[in-house]
């Protein structure tokens, strides 16, 4: 079938409601041109406008999907129907920022599944296509170049992309894209730590960290696809997409860390006094660089003979994170510890940012020559995901009178390695290095934070001076060996699917199994005061699923569509919480793995109808249940303890949950309002939203169990849009909105981690000056919605992290021809 080039957004509109109406399964559908629609910046913030998604978001951009507010991990990515690996080495979740929109030609988030699927989500499997060289009769060309303004920092990034379809004759096409973006932003940044009360009932934290960041992320993105047709029975194909992604990173800040109570305070404000105990301020500098990229090849085909349908193919992908050229941080520090040394007062009544004020000793806390040089850290980490899949389906139909039944057979091999190796040097002396050596500016919009390093001149002064820096042998070799693992994760899957269709009605039912088995190495380290001994770890597991599924689609009507979905899933633990691996920091604060846990086990349920009233109009609505088994979060320990023979202070640890439920509500609505008069019947409207309720046990840390939502579980979410699309002029103005979360279990319900909500608005215009030639501008996050994180205190919320990021305002021209 050949695709039509779509101009506009009532013709977008139209083809993605048609493709929904036409699936076997429950899914929602986003076109190439109507991902163009929206001035969204990389795919995650396109599939945001799909009914019951939203995202998490990192400085300020969106990078994990959550598919019916659950957690990202949840999910699994595709790229022409191949599994994509994770760059980064703490989990199996693809940040889909790192591909650019302009390489993709559709995405589907299907939300059931069938057994000739893989069956690794519980939340969608997120389908993306690129152009295949059979996609338009025609050659066929795109060129867009744009530029965009982030008010924060004031800078202007560019962004050019391109792509093509070439048909070369009726047997060859050959198709391909590039993509490059390169993004300035800022963001102003609070995050607080350790809340506490004393006994007097006056809540404090021990610590107060003002951030400032400057991030550069340069993107750069190829795909490929040749495709032959073989006589009348057979294609052929080749595909690859490469994608980079460049993310450089500087921060200043400001610390302090309090050893002492408050000798003041009320419900609002709390005062310290070096006279009750240390007051220490730190002021640093990190000067990140992380390379990522996801490369992924395929060669396979389909071929008719007699009766059946083959399909076939084999691919590799590989999926890579390199920190280095990394300094973080690059401290100096002052103890402020006599009488009459320093006092501060810090103010937590506004939610979105505490302030302080320095009433005793401000000329010693301002002098940079006071702040002497404490520790370097030297990162260079490297995280490697690489897998072999093959795949082989037979499919043969048999009609009877009433219909048609489609029988259908396969298997498939995945066998994948991920690693990661980190080389951490510490160093600890540096006489005579102090602040006043390389103080530089801020730009930070929150507070006056006083000096701060300068990049440029920590650069220069760190390699000018780097052999005079004292190596810390224990710790870099405590931090070297201790994160390490390698895991190796193979799954061997084989289905039975039958498919019956009559005149108004879809069967789709079938069984899959799925053997996995599991890998891991890691090392265990040793530790005498002086030295320390690195030994090899090693786990195996395995186990087998066997996971029915079933699909009903029924038409009652030509303009009813009603669907029901039962089906069974597992999603393996993110690798980096499965590795036998840790991280424990200067103050004794852990973050372990747990080769020990289990898979989650859902058991799903969908049941949905669909209303298609006019021409690129649906309402349709549906409900979802599901039951998940040893759901895995993250619990927080607060109490000195062991963990596999490493002492820590507070820890962080993956423990699988006991069960938990999930069930919701979805509607959805679009139509163009073609029978309004005049020039209004360019107008076009959309409103989806999800309703979602989730609940899980964990262990409260005292032996019992306590109740929660599940992490990254927003109850209600939102896209709303109304548009215009009239001899050559659209417009669109969007709003998406998900409520706030549960991010990270704390040991109680008062430090569990909670995300505020969020409300986006966005802007796009385009006018079209014939039929080549496009000129567009978009506004990106008008109403300057921050991020903040808190806790739920028994007298009022406490601040853990605030950020502001400001408006991006884009620009720009497309050339198809």
């Amino acid at each position: 079938m050949d695709t039509v080039v779509i101009v506009g957004q009532r013709a977008m509109m139209e083809s993605a409601i048609n493709q929904q109406r036409a699936s076997d399964t429950v899914e929602s559908v986003l076109t190439r041109d109507g991902i163009g629609q929206f001035p969204d910046q990389n795919v995650a913030e396109s599939i945001r406008r799909l009914p019951g998604i939203n995202i998490l978001d990192d400085q300020g951009e969106g990078r994990f999907v959550s598919v019916r507010g659950l957690d990202p991990t949840l999910n699994a990515s595709s790229v022409n129907g191949v599994r994509l690996p994770a760059p980064e080495a703490d989990t199996r979740a693809v940040a889909l920022d790192v591909l650019p929109s302009e390489l993709i030609q559709s995405i589907q988030v299907k939300k059931t599944l069938t057994a000739d699927m893989d069956a690794d989500t519980i939340g969608a499997s997120i389908e993306i296509d690129t152009t295949k060289g059979f996609d338009r009769k025609k050659p066929y060309i795109s060129a867009n170049v744009e530029g965009s303004y982030n008010d924060l920092n004031g800078e202007t990034s560019p962004k050019g992309a391109v792509d093509f379809t070439l048909p070369v004759s009726d047997t060859f096409g050959i198709s391909g894209g590039l993509s490059y973006y390169d993004r300035k932003t800022s963001t102003d940044n609070q995050e607080i730590s350790d809340w506490t009360e004393t006994d007097d009932g006056l809540v404090y934290a021990e610590e107060v960290q003002y951030r400032d960041y400057d991030v550069e992320r340069e993107r750069f993105g190829a795909s490929l696809s040749m495709d032959w047709k073989v006589g009348d029975s057979s294609t052929f194909y080749a595909r690859g997409i490469f994608s980079r992604f460049d993310d450089t990173e500087k921060r200043q800040r400001l610390i302090f860390a309090m050893s002492g109570e408050p000798y003041a305070g009320d419900d609002n404000t709390a005062s310290f006094q070096s006279d009750d105990g240390r007051i220490r301020v730190r002021r640093d500098l990190k000067d990140r660089f992380e390379g990522q990229t996801i490369q992924s090849y395929q060669i396979g085909g389909e071929t008719e003979t007699g009766d059946w349908k083959l399909d076939y193919k084999l691919a590799y992908s590989q999926a890579e994170e390199h920190e280095h050229r990394t300094q973080d941080p690059t401290r100096f520090q002052q103890d402020f510890k006599k009488d009459g040394a320093l006092a501060v007062t810090f103010d937590y009544s506004n939610l979105e940012t505490t302030t302080y004020d320095v009433t005793t000793g401000l000329a010693d806390f301002l002098d940079p020559t006071g702040y002497e040089f404490t520790d370097l850290e030297n990162v260079d980490g490297l995280s490697t995901d690489k897998e072999w899949s093959a795949k082989f389906d037979a499919a043969r139909s048999i009609p009877f009178d009433a219909g048609d039944l489609e029988i259908k057979t396969g298997g498939k091999i995945r066998l994948r390695q991920k690693d990661y190796a980190l080389t951490l040097d510490v160093y600890d002396e540096l006489d005579g290095y102090t602040l006043a050596d390389v103080q530089g500016s801020q730009t930070y919009g929150l507070a006056d934070l006083g000096p701060l390093p300068d990049l440029g001149l920590v650069r220069a002064y760190n390699r000018t001076h780097a052999s005079e820096f004292v190596l810390n042998q224990y710790d870099t070799d405590y931090e070297s060996n201790a994160a390490d693992y390698s895991v190796d994760e193979d799954i061997y899957a084989a289905y039975v699917q039958g498919k019956v269709t009559t005149e108004n009605t879809t069967l789709i039912a079938g069984v899959r199994m799925e053997h996995t088995v599991d890998d891991l190495g890691g090392n265990q380290i040793g530790d005498d005061g002086d030295t320390i001994t690195v030994m090899p770890l090693s786990f195996n597991n395995d186990y087998t699923d066997v996971l029915p599924s079933l699909n009903l689609r029924y038409n009652p009507t030509d303009n009813w569509v009603v669907r029901g979905a039962f089906y069974q899933s597992v999603v393996r633990p993110g690798i980096g919480k499965l590795a036998p691996r840790f991280y424990l920091n200067e103050d004794d604060e852990g973050e372990f793995g747990n080769p020990d846990l289990n898979p989650y086990r859902a058991t799903n349920y969908d049941l949905s109808a669909e209303y298609y009233f006019a021409e690129g109009a649906v309402i349709q609505a549906g409900f979802f249940y599901k039951d998940i088994r040893d759901f895995i979060v993250d619990q927080f320990y607060t109490d000195p303890g062991t963990y596999r023979g490493i002492d820590y202070q507070e820890a962080t640890i993956p423990v699988n949950g006991d069960s938990a439920s999930v069930k919701g509500l979805e509607f959805n609505y679009q139509q163009a309002l073609e029978f309004l008069p005049g020039l209004l019947d360019g107008m076009l409207v959309g409103f989806n939203y999800t309703y979602t309720d989730s609940e899980g046990k964990v262990p409260n840390g005292n032996g019992g169990t306590r109740s929660i939502p599940l992490p990254a579980s927003s109850e209600n979410t939102y896209n709303a849009m109304i548009g215009y699309d009239k001899a050559g002029l659209e417009l669109r103005l969007t709003a998406a909105y998900r409520d706030g979360y549960l991010d990270e279990l704390g040991s109680d319900a008062e430090t569990d981690r909670y995300v505020k909500d969020h409300l986006q608005i966005d802007f796009s215009a385009k006018y079209r000056i014939n039929e080549h030639l496009q000129i567009y501008g978009d506004l990106v996050n008008i109403n300057d919605e921050p991020y903040l994180a808190y806790q739920k205190g028994p007298g009022r919320d406490r601040l853990l992290q605030y950020e502001t990021y400001s408006y991006t305002a884009k620009f720009g021209v497309r050339y198809t021809y």
